[in-house]
């Protein structure tokens, strides 16, 4: 590989994981609030009793 291979690959690599570790500090200092409370799929069914 060349130098300038080399340096692109390093370049991108810094950017994805420099990317991902960003995001996943900013969830972890500020976390979604789910909207409802009732849990996954509770839209889906209608209450019958």
């Amino acid at each position: 590989m060349t130098t300038a291979a080399i340096v692109m690959l390093i370049v991108a690599m810094v950017t994805v994981w420099g990317g991902f570790i960003a995001a996943v500090l900013h969830l972890r200092r500020s976390p979604e609030v789910p909207d409802n409370d009732q849990g996954f799929g509770a839209d889906d069914y209608v209450r019958t009793t």
